[in-house]
């Protein structure tokens, strides 16, 4: 998975009441854990940052009484969504908000999640206003919102997928690979690859 690193933030949802909060854009989302009851107690999410785990805060209130991979019939529950980063990314996010009580501000009642290889949820109650945000040809790099007893709203930050060009695999690979994968492929295509990485605003092209 390569991720632009131009990033779109987009919401928030939800209701104005508790703090705002802002988890920033990353290279990725490892895991995302939920707590939730009758709304969305409190969200929090592991992030990668060019192959580091980042532990983020815990935006919300004190949450579930236990930690599970699922769903079990106790009430209130911690939900962990364990995603097998790098080949799994997150796609999409979608949910209900309304106030719990008549006259009250609206809050997270609801969240569901896909990745690009299965969906998760919903969690918490699919109750008032809906909302979705599906990510096409993109990847869902962080979140931010408002929170203080409870998640109050929440926002995305978004960054384009490009495909994976040759400079990006000699990065990973590192130059001994890189030299080995230019033997095997032979001379005659490595005139023909040619790899372009955009530098600020210069155009650098690597040729053999």
């Amino acid at each position: 998975m390569v991720v632009s690193k131009k990033l779109m933030k987009v919401g928030p949802w939800g209701g104005a009441g508790g703090h705002p909060w802002d988890d920033g854009g990353h290279s990725g989302i490892r895991s995302i854990t939920v707590s939730y009851d009758r709304s969305i107690d409190s969200i929090s999410v592991e992030y990668d940052r060019d192959g580091q785990a980042v532990p983020g805060e815990r935006h919300g209130g004190a949450g579930g009484s236990q930690t599970t991979q699922a769903r079990t019939a106790s009430a209130p529950i911690t939900w962990l969504i364990k995603l097998s980063f790098p080949d799994e990314y997150l796609t999409a996010v979608s949910g209900h908000y309304s106030p719990i009580a008549p006259g009250g501000s609206p809050v997270i009642r609801s969240l569901a999640f896909r990745s690009s290889q299965r969906a998760y949820g919903p969690f918490g109650a699919a109750e008032g206003t809906p909302f979705t945000f599906p990510v096409d040809g993109g990847v869902i790099v962080g979140f931010c919102g408002r929170s203080g007893w409870q998640l109050d709203a929440v926002g995305l930050y978004v960054a384009a997928l490009r495909p994976e060009r040759m400079y990006d695999r000699v990065q990973k690979l590192g130059l001994s690979a890189y030299r080995a994968v230019m033997h095997r492929i032979g001379p005659q295509q490595q005139q023909q690859e040619q790899v372009n990485q955009l530098n600020g605003d210069a155009l650098i092209t690597h040729k053999t």
